[in-house]
């Protein structure tokens, strides 16, 4: 036995808060108790425990009653040690998850200002496309009426075929002769329907395509609408004035991939970028004259010309671009047009219908549009299409119908892609638009709204 008590350290690793339970025997003076306690730098909890004297051998009754107690705080401070990693791990693991909250909380205040701001914009381009929209407004309470004439046409349709079912059943049970009669008349009333298709008012033109950059600043460009199946050649006309030689490309594939051509020289340079091929001839203005020539590729040879009278010529009338474009041919579904102004008409525009064969004025209607204001100008089925400038931002903002003898004001935008437009002219069998914008050939696809009223069929 050892006379002297032990002093028995143990070292307690708990949580900040947690409580010391004090394990005693009944008997105080016998026992060992917590002698101090204390919490160390890194706050772990530190406790000093004396031991009772031992008067007895170690087979004494306290004696092993004490070496269990020791040995479960021993173990008690095993699985303390293994809380207190375990509480480590947890720790850096919340505080990672508190650095990524705090991350989130910053990205989730960002997207609620982006959203803002998103919203914001999407309000303006509603608002935009709302405002394109508002002149279709009246062309689709037209429609509506339109709608129920193809309804009809399709209960036409549906009851036909019922008949030719039945009639495949039970021959000779139907008059062959009536059943054929309202056959040939559904076929002319529709074939009277795509007629009317053919023409129809500008709602929409496509953004550009690029055919070619090849030229100078201005020039023209074009296809002939009355060119027999499988001609495509394509005719080239660099410059605004002193020049006469047109090219002719066998094809649209070879106007774009190569420079293989034929040349054609013409009697007279011609003057601005208002020529026009039309079955087979070249339409052009001679050069500082009001005279119209018609010129025959066929035989290579002036077959027509003719003055047109009182138009303005040499630069008095001209597109707000300038270049000599006092007088502008071109041709629609309705055929070959003369767009000039005139001293008597104010300098405004004039358009007049030409018959192609003679050149003689067949009709004119005069406008209120400045020539000079006008950037390019171009015919779909008998209304003028006046653009509001050549350069920068451009729309189309003026039509005149020659069907009514009226004028309106319309917003469909042009997109000006190289900010120099010195020609603009519609070829109704492609339906498209031919531009010369700043020596780059380019094509834009039109949408045609279709009108087609009962009473028309």
């Amino acid at each position: 036995m050892q006379p002297a008590s032990k002093l028995l350290t143990l070292i307690l690793l708990v949580f900040m808060g947690t409580e010391l339970t004090q394990v005693l025997p009944a008997n105080p003076e016998e026992s060992w108790q917590v002698y101090s306690s204390a919490q160390d730098s890194e706050g772990r909890c530190v406790c000093t425990v004396v031991a009772p004297q031992q008067s007895m051998c170690s087979r004494d009754a306290r004696t092993k009653q004490l070496r269990q107690l020791l040995e479960k705080v021993q173990n008690m401070t095993q699985s303390i040690q293994v809380l207190d990693q375990r509480t480590q791990r947890d720790l850096q693991y919340v505080e990672k998850m508190e650095v990524q909250l705090r991350g989130l909380e910053t990205k989730f205040k960002e997207v609620e200002e982006n959203h803002k701001q998103n919203i914001a914009k999407q309000y303006k381009a509603i608002k935009a496309k709302m405002e394109a929209l508002r002149p279709l407004i009246p062309v689709l309470e037209e429609y509506k009426a339109d709608a129920k004439l193809v309804l009809q046409f399709k209960e036409e349709v549906r009851n036909l075929t019922s008949v030719l079912s039945e009639l495949q059943e039970e021959m000779g049970a139907y008059d062959y002769e009536e059943l054929h009669n309202r056959v040939s008349n559904l076929e002319e009333r529709l074939r009277a329907c795509m007629q009317k298709l053919a023409c129809g008012k500008l709602t929409g033109i496509s953004d550009p395509i690029t055919i070619k950059t090849s030229g100078s600043r201005f020039g023209s460009w074009m296809t002939d609408p009355l060119a027999p199946e499988g001609d495509t050649r394509v005719w080239y006309m660099d410059g605004y004035h002193n020049n006469r030689f047109v090219r002719e490309y066998k094809s649209m594939h070879d106007f774009m991939t190569s420079d293989n051509f034929t040349s054609h020289r013409l009697p007279h340079p011609w003057s601005g970028t208002g020529q026009v091929v039309y079955n087979g001839s070249i339409y052009f203005n001679k050069f500082q004259s009001h005279v119209i020539i018609k010129f025959d590729f066929r035989t290579s040879s002036i077959s027509k010309s003719r003055q047109l009278d009182y138009a303005g010529f040499n630069n008095a009338y001209h597109y707000a671009w300038g270049g000599h474009s006092d007088i502008d041919l071109m041709v629609d579904e309705g055929g070959l047009w003369a767009v000039y102004a005139t001293n008597q008409n104010a300098g405004n525009i004039v358009i007049s219908k030409l018959n192609p064969n003679t050149l003689q004025i067949i009709k004119s209607w005069t406008t209120n549009h400045p020539k000079r204001s006008a950037g390019e100008s171009f015919m779909i089925c008998g209304t003028l299409y006046v653009t509001n400038g050549y350069s920068g931002g451009t729309k189309v903002y003026y039509a005149y119908s020659t069907n009514s003898s009226t004028y309106e004001y319309i917003d469909i935008p042009l997109q000006n892609k190289y900010s120099h437009i010195s020609m603009l002219d519609y070829n109704p069998h492609d339906r498209a638009l031919y531009a010369w914008n700043n020596g780059h050939q380019v094509l834009y696809n039109v949408t045609l709204f279709h009108v087609i009223r009962s009473e028309e069929l």
